[in-house]
């Protein structure tokens, strides 16, 4: 991977860190599942009307939409809102990295070579810190529920390699339609009609500015640029650079939310950091 493209998907992933915190102040007085539902909602409206359908099957686009917009975000909106931190949230969340490489293996025939391995292992015992944290910041329940986003994002990885699809900005976009009407019967089912009037009696300028944020840096931008880079490298490259989001995910949660960064994060950041750079340039690493 060439600087522009690794300094570009560096961007991104800031993007994403940060998006834990701003995700996080409407959890406290909105649904989950609403928000999410809103968030693909605008993704989709009104750029579908003046967006060409993708170059590819659509059981691809609809797949994508229903595990992108329920199976990770519906997951991962649902574990803040029961007692993951957004820092903690971020780092559980890169799990996925591993997952998309082990089936970029199987499914893609991704090869896999020494310094690769060595840093997937770094990271590993990175990762494993997060065990190490009892301030709180994670709760059981909270965790599977990342965890499940986490295999979901994996899967979405995957989707848009298999397509093969060149226009990444529209696949993005019509994916998006899929999402909502689960999300928002999700959150009928669990919650009660009432969770719509309590919604729409707690939008305020904050709420506005996170699911505009969700919306088009987060989304519309970020998985545009992300999904453009898993198209052009191999899935075991370019994965491992999502592990740089709980370091800008921890960041925001310490400036925003006053989150403690004890050592076992400090450590976890450094091992994580170690190990992506390792397994992303792991090809000019041997030229040395």
């Amino acid at each position: 991977m060439n600087i522009k493209d690794f300094s570009l998907a560096v961007l991104i992933t800031a993007i994403w860190g940060l998006n834990f915190s701003v995700l996080k102040i409407r959890l406290s007085s909105l649904d989950p599942f609403t928000l999410a539902g809103l968030r693909f909602l605008l993704c989709a409206f009104p750029l579908v009307f003046f967006i060409k359908k993708p170059d590819v099957s659509m059981r691809y686009v609809v797949a994508y939409g229903l595990i992108f917009g329920v199976g990770l975000w519906g997951m991962v909106s649902l574990g803040i809102h029961f007692g993951v931190s957004a820092g903690m949230a971020s780092l559980v969340l890169q799990m996925s990295a591993f997952m998309t490489v082990v089936l970029g293996v199987i499914l893609l025939k991704d090869e896999l070579d020494r310094i690769k391995i060595l840093g997937f292992i770094i990271t590993i015992i990175g990762m494993g810190f997060i065990a190490s944290v009892t301030d709180g910041s994670v709760t059981v329940f909270g965790l599977i529920l990342i965890l499940f986003g986490a295999l979901a994002m994996s899967v979405t990885t995957i989707i848009v390699k298999i397509s093969g699809t060149k226009r990444i900005f529209s696949f993005i976009i019509w994916s998006s339609l899929f999402s909502p009407i689960p999300l928002f019967v999700l959150a009928y089912f669990i919650q009660g009609q009432n969770v719509f009037l309590d919604f729409v009696a707690n939008i305020d300028d904050k709420a506005i500015f996170s699911i505009l944020f969700q919306v088009y840096p987060t989304t519309l931008f970020g998985y545009w640029v992300w999904n453009s880079l898993v198209d052009k490298y191999q899935v075991s490259r370019v994965a491992p650079i999502s592990l740089l989001v709980p370091i800008f995910g921890l960041l925001g949660s310490f400036l925003i939310f006053k989150e403690q960064i004890g050592i076992e994060k400090i450590i976890a950041g450094i091992l994580i950091m170690t190990g992506l750079l390792m397994s992303t340039f792991s090809h000019k690493i041997k030229k040395v």
